[in-house]
């Protein structure tokens, strides 16, 4: 028997109109911290994976893509994208591409470079996107942060629907680099917390 639909069932919404408003106007992209330090922060507090559980709206997403519409082919994951040295390796890669997006920010809050209104769609090519900044009452450091930081959410969410369609739906879920930070703060807490018992 289907269980009742809960509130947090259709976050999935909040993903997909996430990327809708960053299309229009890119200050919209701001919002996606929200996802970087939720996840975080429930990992610190509770230490569980709650949000890659529940809440996570991507995961969702896929699922909804994948399962219900059948557009993913529903094969296991490789083990390869389940080791911890893919997963690992690939959380250093993202949290470097993270740093230098945020470098590029601060150089264009200093002064030292222009705004540059486009988004890097896989940490590659540079997708034009100026119809999508109308101005800001702000420093352009503001503006640049948008563009980098939907460029990096764009670019998960293209790569969480290549291994859907590769593989099982939520097959991004297992080597999303907040999915493995998460987990490795879960497991200092828990460890932590059985020392002290």
């Amino acid at each position: 028997m289907n269980r009742k639909k809960k509130w947090y069932d259709y976050l999935w919404l909040v993903s997909l109109t996430y990327l809708i408003l960053g299309f229009f106007n890119i200050l919209f992209a701001w919002l996606g911290l929200f996802c970087f330090f939720i996840p975080l922060l429930i990992a610190i507090i509770n230490g569980n994976k709650a949000y890659c559980n529940k809440y996570c709206g991507r995961g969702q997403l896929f699922a909804l893509i994948g399962g219900r519409f059948g557009l993913s082919s529903k094969k296991d994951i490789p083990k390869w994208l389940k080791s911890k040295t893919f997963r690992y390796g690939f959380l250093i890669f993202f949290l470097t591409m993270f740093c230098l997006m945020l470098w590029n920010t601060y150089l264009v809050f200093a002064g030292n470079n222009d705004l540059n209104t486009v988004v890097t769609l896989l940490w590659t090519f540079k997708l034009p996107w100026h119809w999508a900044y109308h101005g800001t009452l702000f420093s352009a450091g503001v503006a640049q942060f948008a563009f980098g930081f939907y460029s990096v959410m764009l670019t998960s969410t293209v790569l969480g629907l290549f291994t859907m369609i590769l593989f099982k739906p939520r097959s991004w879920c297992v080597y999303c680099p907040m999915g493995t930070m998460t987990q490795l703060i879960c497991q200092a807490k828990n460890h932590n917390t059985a020392q002290e018992n």
